[in-house]
Parts: C-alpha cells; sequence; structure tokens
C-alpha cells in the first residue's frame, strides 16, 4: 500500500494474535516495526520473524509506554504509525463484577491506549506527511453484545479516536499545507477474531464459538490477518482523506439487528 514503505510503527500488544498480525503485515508493507508487549520473549520472536525490534511494555503503567516510544525513537529515529491493540475482556456479570474487576480491564483497554497516543504523540506530530494512529476497538463497542467494562473501554475508545482526530486534524492544529505536526486517527472494530483466546480454552469455548458463528452473515469467524490487512489500509496513504472513522472489520455483524444474536443463542440467558 503507497506510504508505508519505510515508515516507523510501534504496535502495542503485538506478540499474539491480532497485533502479531498487524506487526507481520506492516512489516510485509515496508514499515520498519517496534512490537511492544508484556509477553518479551515471543515479542522478540516476533521481532526477529519480522526484522524488527521489540520492547517490554505493560500498558498500565505510564513508563512503560515512554519507554516503549523512546525505544522506537533510538532504533528508528522517527515514529510514523501508532497502532494501540491492548484488550482485556473477562466474562463478568454485572452482579458479580466488583472494583478491581472493573479496572482489570478498563485501565488496559482504554486507559492504556490513551496513555500510549499521549506519550507517542509529540513524535507522531513530526511525522511528515502527518502521524497516523490505528486503535483496535471491537464490535463490542458499537452495540450491546455483552461484556460490560470491556464494552464500556471499547465503546470509550472509539470516542477518544474520533476527539482526537478532529482536535489533532490539520485544520484545528493551524497546519494546512504543512507537510507534519498533525494526526489522522481512525478505529477497526473486529468482531469475533480466531485467536488463541478462543482456540485453547477447550470444549466449552468451541461450543460458544460454534454458536456465536452462526450470527455472521459471513457464516463464519474472521482471521487476525483480515484486522491486519484493515489497520494497514488505514495508516496507509491510501487512506490519506479518512480520520475518525470506525471501520467495522466483522463479516456483517453490525448490519443487522443484534436481536438475531439472540435468536441464535447467545449471548445464553441462562
Amino acid at each position: 500500500m503507497r506510504g508505508l514503505t519505510d515508515r516507523v510503527a510501534l504496535v502495542t500488544g503485538g506478540a499474539h494474535g491480532i497485533g502479531r498480525a498487524i506487526c507481520v503485515r506492516l512489516a510485509e508493507e515496508g514499515c520498519r516495526v517496534m512490537v511492544a508487549d508484556v509477553d518479551s520473549h515471543v515479542a522478540d520472536s516476533t521481532a526477529t520473524e519480522i526484522g524488527g525490534h521489540a520492547v517490554t511494555c505493560d500498558v498500565t503503567r505510564r513508563k512503560d509506554v515512554h519507554a516503549a516510544v523512546e525505544a522506537t525513537l533510538t532504533a528508528y529515529g522517527r515514529l510514523d504509525v501508532l497502532v494501540p491493540n491492548v484488550g482485556v475482556a473477562a466474562l463478568d456479570s454485572l452482579e458479580t463484577l466488583d472494583e478491581e474487576g472493573w479496572h482489570a480491564q478498563v485501565d488496559p483497554t482504554l486507559h492504556g491506549a490513551v496513555r500510549t497516543i499521549q506519550a507517542a504523540m509529540p513524535a507522531l506530530l513530526e511525522s511528515p506527511g502527518g502521524g497516523r494512529i490505528v486503535a483496535t476497538a471491537s464490535v463490542n463497542g458499537m452495540g450491546a453484545v455483552g461484556g460490560i467494562p470491556y464494552s464500556a473501554a471499547k465503546a470509550g475508545l472509539i470516542n477518544a479516536i474520533a476527539n482526537i482526530a478532529v482536535s489533532h486534524g490539520p485544520q484545528a492544529r493551524r497546519t494546512t499545507g504543512a507537510d507534519h505536526g498533525w494526526v489522522r486517527a481512525n478505529v477497526v472494530a473486529p468482531g469475533t477474531i480466531l485467536t488463541r483466546n478462543w482456540t485453547e480454552q477447550g470444549p466449552a469455548q468451541e461450543a460458544m464459538l460454534e454458536r456465536i458463528t452462526a450470527a455472521y452473515p459471513m457464516g463464519r469467524v474472521g482471521l487476525p490477518e483480515e484486522v491486519a490487512a484493515a489497520v494497514a489500509f488505514l495508516a496507509s496513504d491510501e487512506a490519506s482523506w479518512i480520520t475518525g472513522v470506525t471501520l467495522p472489520v466483522d463479516g456483517g455483524l453490525m448490519t443487522g439487528p443484534l436481536t438475531h444474536m439472540i435468536e441464535m443463542g447467545w449471548p445464553d440467558p441462562s
């Protein structure tokens, strides 16, 4: 895709699943990639595979996200693309949810993304052609599909990115005609994606996955590589007039009424 060759990208949660696929795809498009993850061993492996660098990063720790940005600037001298990708979900019901459970999901998923954006923004504003932020949200942030803390965090992220697109665009930054000093900010919102969260959890999760699949107009769940393709597009010059949008990568799930999901038996009210 145009405009990604020799760009520098920082991807949080880049060691596994969707994050790993994003790192691989951006590297294939010519980006130089910093893989940031709490799982340092797998992050190192992913970085080696794509010819990039890795840094240990817990997005709940402000010093870690600043260190990840500094590591990127030290390794590559610039930062053009930021992908805040970390998300933590659990199946707590409203009745059993306590404050610790709430923060365990909302802090990394929403606050962690905002921390990372704050740390990266000065470098992104120096990027020729404008910095690019592509955050990973979820269809959970677009409708009532369960998981209140995670869904609320993703909805907050979608709104935060929309506001950043407005407040840090060329017009608001008074940089019309300049080649830097502004950012484009967008969101991808995946539906159910076939990652280790589904494949390594045993028969109960497999049965739930089968029920969920029936709700998708495409007749299947998605693959990490399909989300990565959308991220690469939004980060590229092919999307040069796209900012503030949320792009569902969801096999058509959000095009129909959510009551269809209930009719298909998910979430299970029992």
